[in-house]
């Protein structure tokens, strides 16, 4: 048995919340020491364990009810399978709910007030609960309705008009960035609801929308517009407002040069042989070059595909300039720095031929209270009997 040493040891979370978004704040919590109780529908369990494959293969090679997309959110839980459409598994949840800190949920606005497990019922239980929300919209507003999903919340909330090339169409990002990041909000909430209920003795209600946190993370993009008035435009992989900050094709493979201001671009500009660009009135300064993008980015393209990547990336490094190769997914786990960072982990799974499976690890690194790897992402109801008579044994 692993030992929990993380900062919330004792913090007692019911996860009502399926998918993503809410899974992936639970995780986080999770490994930070919460004690979370996933609640999965009987048999047929989380959403996300049917999308497969991949999926854990045993021993004899068949393939489980266990899929990476679920593995990848669901890790340090312990699942418990209760219908709350029946009312003594409802009741069940809500006497659950009364030994909780926090419990989460991304029911569809309203949907859990016919079984009495929306907040309103459950503080009268447990006043102190923190309660947290997620949906596609909020819980109120003309849209509070409609459903909410990745990539409805990217196209609503204006990333994929800024994601993709200019004359392209607009492009998702490549993972379910939406829920990642509405994750993070709440699991970030939820701690300051946490601090607030440990001074005053008071719980609350979160309310989070992915639509909301895709909008808080247009960051400098969505500001630029409100401080000129001019939309964005889709870059590719330029940016708005650094020149040159993108990738480059080579004469063997592509590299990215971030180069972030003029001292920068004028070692930049000598490492590849052409330092005159640094004495151009028109790209010794970030305001100029970004006036002259198109003329620069043509100067720079030309010479750079004559250039050998790895050659290339040495002599930035060599001379302070950030840039870097473009890893693969497979490139990125092969790195010493994964290793050194323990950014690929692997946890003993009974279903896994391997007797093991490999996850991602979590990448905040405590000095006094480290995360730690406890319970491997549960099977459907494992672990029923075993929560109802630990957290409702005083009863």
């Amino acid at each position: 048995m692993v030992d929990n040493t993380g900062p919330l040891k004792g913090l007692r979370i019911l996860d009502m919340s399926r998918i993503l978004a809410g899974p992936y704040a639970t995780q986080l919590l999770g490994d930070m020491g919460a004690d979370v109780i996933k609640v999965e529908r009987p048999v047929v369990g989380d959403d996300t364990r049917a999308w497969g494959p991949p999926y854990v293969t045993t021993a004899d090679g068949e393939a489980t009810r266990e899929s990476a997309y679920y593995m990848c959110t669901n890790r340090n839980k312990r699942s418990i399978a209760v219908d709350m459409a029946d009312p003594e598994g409802a009741e069940t949840l809500r006497r659950l709910a009364e030994k909780a800190d926090v419990v989460i949920q991304n029911f569809k606005v309203d949907g859990l007030v016919k079984y009495g497990l929306d907040y309103e019922a459950l503080k009268t239980r447990n006043p102190a609960l923190v309660y947290c929300s997620i949906s596609g919209f909020g819980q109120t507003g003309p849209n509070r309705d409609k459903p909410g999903y990745d990539l409805l919340a990217q196209g609503y909330g204006g990333m994929m008009s800024l994601t993709g090339e200019p004359d392209g169409e607009p492009v998702k990002v490549g993972v379910g960035i939406a829920d990642i990041m509405c994750g993070m909000y709440a699991s970030n909430a939820i701690l300051a609801a946490l601090r607030h209920r440990d001074a005053t003795g008071e719980g609350q209600h979160i309310d989070i929308a992915l639509v909301d946190t895709q909008i808080a993370w247009l960051a400098n993009e969505g500001v630029n517009y409100l401080a000129s008035g001019q939309a964005p435009k889709r870059r590719g992989n330029q940016h708005p407002n650094i020149v040159p900050y993108q990738v480059f094709e080579c004469a063997d493979g592509h590299v990215i040069v971030a180069a972030g201001n003029d001292g920068q671009f004028a070692r930049f500009a000598a490492l590849i042989g052409m330092p005159e660009l640094a004495k151009d009135e028109r790209f010794t300064l970030n305001t100029a070059r970004l006036e002259n993008r198109e003329v620069l980015i043509a100067l720079l393209s030309a010479r750079l595909k004559q250039m050998e990547k790895g050659a290339l990336v040495a002599a930035m490094e060599a001379n302070n300039v950030p840039g870097g190769e473009i890893n693969t997914v497979p490139e990125v786990f092969e790195t010493d720095q994964v290793a050194a960072r323990e950014m690929k982990i692997s946890m003993p799974h009974p279903l896994a031929a391997k007797g093991h499976v490999d996850l991602i690890g979590n990448p905040v690194k405590f000095s006094a209270t480290p995360v730690s790897y406890r319970q491997y992402p549960p099977i459907c109801g494992e672990h029923t009997d075993e929560v109802l008579s630990e957290w409702l044994k005083e009863e």
